[in-house]
């Protein structure tokens, strides 16, 4: 599993940085957002340091997977309310252009009652 010396996620799935976890497995980890934008807020990152989306390939659709699965658990284990009344949202950036500002993968997983912050 790679991991970037540089990188502020990789050191946070470390346990170098101190955060609020959410869940944590092998392969997974999962943060609250230190900036949230709604009553609910945080991150779900593969502890395997890939830049974006855009480094995506086949070998990794089973962890894709898996934090896809990962999301809607969490999602109701953190406070969102049920569909379809309630709800979250799931949103990665991916590059300059498309807002990303660390670059390891990471879902964020966004919910709880409107309005929020952004978004």
């Amino acid at each position: 599993m790679s991991h970037s010396d540089n990188c502020i996620f990789c050191k946070i799935a470390a346990g170098a940085i101190p955060s609020r976890k959410v869940y944590e497995d092998d392969e997974l980890f999962a943060f609250h957002d230190i900036n949230p934008w709604a009553p609910v807020h945080f991150l779900i990152i593969p502890k395997e340091h890939i830049p974006s989306m855009a480094q995506v390939g086949p070998e990794h659709a089973a962890l894709m997977g898996r934090m896809m699965v990962l999301a809607p658990k969490l999602a109701m284990e953190q406070g969102c309310n049920p569909y379809p009344a309630g709800g979250y949202r799931i949103v990665t950036n991916t590059g300059a252009e498309g807002g990303q500002e660390v670059h390891h993968l990471h879902f964020h997983v966004i919910g709880g009652p409107r309005p929020w912050l952004k978004g």
